[in-house]
């Protein structure tokens, strides 16, 4: 039978479209998936994890926003880590948090997964009484609600009374607002108690039950989606056509079946004969990786189309798509593509088969899936240790006391950061303790490696001979390098120090940390900005996509405009340039600002020794304390800012005294 009435206001269109300020919302599990580092053996066997969002609406909210539509999410997470990091990377994906509710009582659901091989994709959820199992009625707003164009729901929320309740009353109230309703099917057997804990990679087991709740909630979409045997406990059959079939006969939603490497079909009405007379998109044959969020990359694929108002070819087409980065590459969420990316992909095509093994793919993906956006950026660059052993030593002061001024360096740019665009440049030989300090307080955080003065260039020890030092790393510092480089060199020196920087770049790209690079001149030398663009050109060939750039104050705007087109020509998804100072006077400075300010892709400044160098030169000496050289960096950092900010806006800076 199929589902009965009208949806009330259906005919308000206009009014309808104006309060629509979402286009998705997602309801259901929320976890945190950590992911076996190594491949092709047992679960029991992997050393290590990866730690990504999860949970099918999560996924879906995650990358469908990461698509361009405005999603949203109602769960509940624990009042813990795992909870903070999951509405944390939620809000960095860009998706509203507004729903997801932080459960005092309750602890973050979790998933152990690992890739053995193409076929089995061991599984472990981790969920006795989880926050997300606690949704209640009571956490579906009925504003909310009506907020969204779209509701979709999960099978697995459809599993225990409480949450199912939940769940029905949003998609109730969607239908109410006039909004689209869809249904992930998501049948995964142990959570409906049907299987162990080991049984996580199962995909089926024949419930009578199931089927009955499932088929009870039907009639109540306009989209269900599901594999063949997700439609085989929907339809209550194992022969797939007639599973279908029981499907239509309760609901008139279209019916979109997964079907693995085949692709997908869409019936928008009854079902034909075959699966092949189904509506079909262009799908991509690829090489499987990891199958696991497969499903939730195809529906945010799905979802987008459908709700971009393409044709079901389309929008089968996106979310083959979608599916076929997924199974590429490792984890869920992550996996999944921006639409710059998506749209790079339909145009060009296949490459290379396995799509992580794709760079200028893999260059798109990572580019344009970053977190934190950088319109401007002000660094106060104290990673000096060279010049603070030399001080410390004519001071006669312990080597301690470097890392004792470092805190002072932080807490001055602590002071003087009050809004958003501020960072630091430290280290960790001395500056250790700064770098704990400066978590969690949203600052830019760069992180010195080479050793200093080093040419051809070496890196700290403590990165080790494999640079296998940067797997310590929190994923918000950012691995900063200092090469003194010059086209002039001799073959043998750029080959070593070439060397270096491609181990360093592809060693942070593992371990997900972006890359500051650094190029001044070497000594005795002038670069110039014939010699800055040659030694970028040349970066680029070698395969080395720096995130950051940091480079030497040029005083004229022709000079900016040659090095900004050649890291344009190159990777116009570059996060941009950053100015540094070379101990140069605040006058100088300032017009190098004046030069550079009106290029886009120079987003500040990274200046360490014009801001602290006095202030140093008198605590080391004990002339001042500890808080007076603190309110002088700051005064020093926030006048910095200030003539950055004035030649950015375009205004005159004040007169220098």
């Amino acid at each position: 039978m199929a589902r009965q009435g009208l949806r009330p206001g259906m005919s308000d269109n206009c009014t309808r479209k104006k309060l629509k300020t979402l286009d998705l919302i997602t309801i259901g599990r929320a976890s945190v998936d950590l992911y076996g580092d190594q491949t092709g053996g047992r679960l029991e066997d992997m050393a290590s994890f990866s730690k990504y969002i999860g949970g099918s609406p999560t996924n879906i909210a995650a990358g469908s926003a990461r698509l361009g539509l405005r999603s949203a999410l109602i769960t509940r997470v624990g009042d813990e880590h795992m909870g903070r990091f999951i509405k944390e990377q939620l809000i960095r994906e860009g998706v509203d948090v507004t729903a997801v509710k932080t459960d005092p009582d309750r602890l973050t659901a979790l998933a152990i997964l690992g890739i053995r091989d193409k076929q089995q994709f061991p599984l472990l959820f981790y969920r006795e009484n989880c926050a997300d199992m606690a949704i209640s009625e009571e956490d579906i707003d009925a504003q909310f609600i009506a907020s969204a164009r779209c509701v979709c729901a999960t099978g697995t929320h459809l599993s225990h009374p409480k949450v199912e309740s939940a769940s029905l009353k949003a998609i109730r109230l969607a239908r109410e607002s006039g909004a689209r309703t869809a249904l992930d099917i998501d049948y995964r057997p142990n959570l409906w108690g049907l299987a162990g804990h080991g049984f996580g990679e199962g995909r089926y087991i024949e419930s009578r039950k199931v089927t009955a709740k499932l088929q009870s909630t039907l009639g109540l979409f306009d989209l269900i989606v599901g594999t063949e045997e997700e439609f085989h406990i929907a339809g209550g059959t194992i022969d797939t056509l007639d599973a279908l079939r029981a499907v239509r006969q309760i609901s008139d939603a279209v019916l979109v079946c997964k079907r693995g490497p085949v692709g997908a079909v869409a019936f928008e009405t009854d079902i034909p004969d075959s699966l092949d007379l189904g509506i079909a998109g262009e799908g991509f044959k690829v090489d499987v990786f990891n199958v696991v969020g497969a499903g939730d990359g195809f529906m945010s694929g799905l979802l987008t189309g459908w709700l971009t108002d393409c044709d079901w070819n389309d929008s089968l087409r996106i979310a083959n798509a979608c599916g076929a980065f997924s199974v590429s590459r490792h984890g869920c969420t992550p996996s999944y593509p921006s639409r710059k990316e998506l749209d790079f992909f339909l145009e060009r095509g296949i490459k290379n088969p396995a799509l992580r093994k794709d760079r200028d793919l893999e260059q798109i993906h990572w580019s344009t899936n970053r977190s934190r956006e950088w319109s401007t950026i002000r660094i106060f660059a104290f990673d000096h240790r060279k010049q603070f052993e030399e001080l410390a030593a004519r001071s006669e002061s312990s080597l301690d006391r470097i890392g004792e001024f470092k805190k002072l360096c932080l807490r001055s740019a602590r002071k003087t950061a009050t809004r958003k665009g501020f960072g630091i440049i430290c280290d960790d030989r001395y500056g250790e303790d700064a770098l704990h300090q400066a978590a969690g307080t949203g600052l830019l955080i760069g992180r010195a490696t080479e050793k200093p003065g080093s040419r051809p260039l070496e890196l700290e020890d403590t990165l080790g001979p494999d640079f296998g030092g940067l797997r310590e790393w929190p994923l918000d510092h950012v691995v900063k390098v200092l090469c003194r480089y010059h086209p002039e060199d001799d073959d043998a020196l750029k080959q070593r120090q070439e060397e270096v920087l491609r181990r360093l770049f592809r060693v942070s790209r593992r371990n997900r940390l972006e890359l500051l690079l650094e190029i001044i001149s070497p000594q005795g030398t002038n670069l110039g900005a014939d010699g800055v663009t040659s030694v970028i050109q040349r970066i680029y060939d070698i395969g080395i996509f720096p995130d950051w750039w940091k480079l030497e104050p040029f005083a004229y705007s022709e000079e900016w405009k040659a090095v900004c087109h050649t890291i344009d020509l190159n990777d116009k998804y570059s996060r941009g340039i950053v100015v540094l100072g070379l101990d140069a006077p605040m006058e100088e400075l300032v017009c190098c600002f004046r030069a550079a300010a009106s290029f886009k892709l120079v987003k500040g400044f990274a200046v360490g020794r014009t801001i602290f160098r006095n202030a140093a030169e008198r605590w080391f000496h004990g002339k001042i304390s500890d808080s007076e050289a603190v309110d002088i960096m700051a005064s020093n950092y926030a006048e910095l800012c200030s003539h950055w900010d004035n030649c950015r806006s375009g205004a005159v800076p004040r007169n220098m005294k």
